[in-house]
């Protein structure tokens, strides 16, 4: 059974089995990976893990730009099979493309519903972060991501062409929760 968990050091190799599935210079949609970062040594992904379990804690400062986020991995028989991100306000970029949520399945977890599984638990932590509503952007072309996020709630404001693609904008809303 999948589950969410906090980043954690514990799950370097398989973290690096589901990164090399999507390919090393792959981009994953909130897996919180940047330029720079050294994942594939026991320290290097150390430092990463602590730097994503920092940036949710709102007394420690992000770099200029960037928003205060909580990370988590999508994880079942410990196997690292995705990630989600709830970032927890929106800059500029982030209101124009970017958005409250990103998340990202392997492509051999894909289609069983592990991505809307995350998206819910997800939604419940927005509410209680003092959230209202968050926004969820997928490229117009995504099908899948579409669906999740229709599924959960998803409400439709428009679709734009942004810095980062064509993007269909999604607000739900979390004031229930």
């Amino acid at each position: 059974m999948a589950e969410l968990i906090a980043p954690t050091a514990r799950l370097h190799r398989a973290w690096l089995d589901s990164r090399d599935e999507w390919g090393r210079d792959t981009h994953q949609d909130g897996a919180g990976l940047r330029a720079g970062d050294e994942v594939d040594t026991p320290d290097g992904f150390a430092a990463w893990v602590r730097r994503l379990l920092g940036e949710s804690d709102p007394a420690n400062p992000v770099p200029e730009g960037w928003v205060h986020c909580t990370y988590w991995w999508i994880v079942e028989d410990g196997e690292v099979k995705g990630a989600i991100a709830l970032r927890h306000e929106l800059n500029d970029f982030l209101e124009r493309a970017g958005g409250h949520i990103g998340y990202g399945v392997r492509p051999s977890a894909r289609r069983r519903g592990l991505a809307s599984f995350a998206l819910g638990e997800v939604l419940r932590h927005a509410g209680k972060l003092g959230l209202n509503r968050v926004l969820i952007t997928c490229n117009v072309a995504n099908d899948a991501s579409r669906r999740v996020i229709e599924r959960n709630g998803g409400v439709l404001e428009d679709i734009r062409d942004t810095e980062i693609g064509r993007l269909r904008r999604y607000w739900i809303d979390v004031s229930g929760d």
